[in-house]
C-alpha cells in the first residue's frame, strides 16, 4: 500500500482515500459516542455552525473542545462522555483539528476516522476495500502531532498486513505533547482518565465512515468482524 502522511495544510489535491487521525481526543469522543448508542455525529465547520444545527435539530447533542460553553450539551472528552446515554442521538462535533482535517477531505470516495481505539477496524477496512493509495491526514499541531502519526503509521502497518507491534506507536503517543498538556491539566475541559482512554487499542470492533449527506459531512460506524468471526460467516 502507498501511504502519504500529510497535515491538513499540505492537502493540495483531494486524495481518493482519506484516513484522518486525531487520537487526542476528537475521533477517540466519536468511538466513544457511538458507542454510547450515538446514530450519527455531524461534523460541523464552525462553532457558530454547530450552534446553528443545534437550533434547528434540539434533540441533537452538540459537542465542542475545551471548557463547557452556553448551547453546547457536551465537551470533547472521552472520560466525560463515557457515561452519557447517546441512544439513538444525533451528535454535532467541532473540534479544533480532526474536524477541520475530515471537512479537507470531504470530497474524496472514501473518508475514515481513526484513533488507537479503532486502528485494527480501520485497517481491516482498508484492506476490505483493497486501498492501494491511502493518504492519512495528521491533524494535530499543524501535522506534527506524534500521537497522531504514530497511529497513522501503525493502521498504515496493519493495512498493509504487516505484523506490526503496537508497543512502540503507542508509546510515542503517550509521550506526546498533546498527551503532556491532558495529563498536566494544560487544556480544558479534561477527565483524569482521558489519555489512557485515547491509548486503549482496538477497544471497539467498528471503523468509523466519513460522507456527504445533504450537504453535511457525517460520520457513522462501520462494523468490521474479527478473522475469527469472518470465517464463521
Amino acid at each position: 500500500m502507498d501511504a502519504r502522511f500529510l497535515g491538513i495544510a499540505e492537502l493540495v489535491e483531494t486524495p481518493p482515500v482519506a484516513v484522518v487521525v486525531d487520537v487526542m481526543r476528537a475521533f477517540t469522543v466519536a468511538a466513544w459516542a457511538f458507542a454510547q448508542g450515538a446514530e450519527k455525529i455531524v461534523l460541523a465547520e464552525s462553532l457558530d455552525d454547530a450552534l446553528a444545527l443545534k437550533a434547528h435539530h434540539p434533540d441533537w447533542v452538540a459537542l465542542k473542545d475545551g471548557p463547557p460553553a452556553p448551547g453546547f450539551d457536551a465537551v470533547n472528552s472521552p472520560g466525560l462522555l463515557r457515561s452519557v446515554d447517546l441512544g439513538g442521538r444525533t451528535v454535532v462535533q467541532k473540534t479544533t483539528a480532526g474536524t477541520v482535517g475530515a471537512l479537507a477531505v470531504k470530497e474524496a470516495s472514501l473518508v475514515l476516522c481513526a484513533g488507537f481505539v479503532v486502528a485494527e477496524a480501520t485497517a481491516r477496512l482498508l484492506r476490505t476495500r483493497e486501498c492501494d493509495r491511502v493518504t492519512f491526514v495528521v491533524t494535530g499541531e499543524d501535522g506534527q502531532a506524534d500521537e497522531d502519526l504514530a497511529c497513522a503509521q501503525y493502521i498504515a502497518g496493519r493495512a498493509a498486513g504487516a505484523g506490526t507491534d503496537a508497543a512502540e506507536f503507542l508509546r510515542r503517543a503517550a509521550s506526546s505533547r498533546a498527551a503532556a498538556e491532558l495529563a498536566e491539566g494544560v487544556r480544558q475541559g479534561v477527565h483524569p482518565d482521558d489519555v489512557a482512554l485515547c491509548l486503549e487499542l482496538d477497544r471497539f470492533p467498528f471503523a468509523m465512515v466519513a460522507a456527504l449527506e445533504d450537504s453535511l459531512m457525517v460520520l457513522r460506524p462501520c462494523a468490521m468482524p474479527s478473522p475469527a468471526e469472518g470465517a464463521l460467516i
